[in-house]
């Protein structure tokens, strides 16, 4: 089974990728998916947030309000790692689980994880392979004040918060620039998809005796 990390900046494309290399026929998850379910109540993780941040952070149905969360960790770099600890190693063991789960239903599998921290926990690692999502900045920055509904101040601070796509870079194997149209994506993609077929195809032989 072959492990692709796929990350980049925040409105990027990394959704829109992901839904092409599925649609080619690659496993994929979302690692934000798994941290939205590591929080859910009932989960341990749910109890530590609670007991870091309080209950103030609790919508009237118990569950946590991510909004509220996430306002109060993006300016406060101490918190933030606070929450990271709390939640990372838990999307950690789960993306554990989905590799083992994996690797008995379907051993010859290309099994993509989007994550957009992938770099700065140092988790790319634990991969084959790292495809990082970039765009021009100003067509970044455009697509998350849409997207979020944010000013053009509130959107470039967003930005500003995570590691820029220009050090990402450096980390790559593979590269797709979305700056273009979504066909022309799409197409980088496919490309994309051929290549990790005959990596996929590489590791399969390695580990087949001869």
């Amino acid at each position: 089974m072959l492990k692709v990390g796929l990350t980049g900046g925040i409105a990027t494309g990394k959704s829109f990728v992901l839904s092409v290399l599925a649609q080619l026929g690659c496993e994929v998850i979302d690692a934000d998916k798994l941290a939205h379910q590591a929080i859910e109540p009932g989960q341990s993780a749910y109890f530590e947030i609670i007991e870091k941040f309080g209950e103030a952070i609790l919508l009237a149905d118990r569950s946590i309000d991510r909004q509220k969360l996430g306002s109060i960790v993006f300016d406060n770099g101490e918190a933030r790692q606070q929450l990271n600890a709390i939640v990372h190693p838990r999307v950690f063991a789960a993306q554990q689980k989905w590799f083992d789960e994996l690797e008995r239903r379907n051993p010859d599998a290309i099994a993509v994880v989007d994550a957009a921290l992938m770099i700065e926990t140092g988790s790319y690692k634990r991969f084959d392979c790292l495809v990082v999502v970039h765009c021009a900045p100003e067509t970044q920055l455009q697509r998350l004040m849409v997207r979020n509904n944010l000013t053009r101040e509130a959107a470039l601070k967003r930005m500003e918060s995570q590691m820029p796509s220009k050090d990402k870079l450096m980390f790559a194997d593979y590269v797709i620039d979305t700056s273009g149209t979504m066909e022309g994506t799409r197409e980088q993609v496919v490309r994309l998809h051929r290549e990790l077929k005959k990596l996929a195809d590489g590791n399969q032989n390695r580990e087949t005796p001869v």
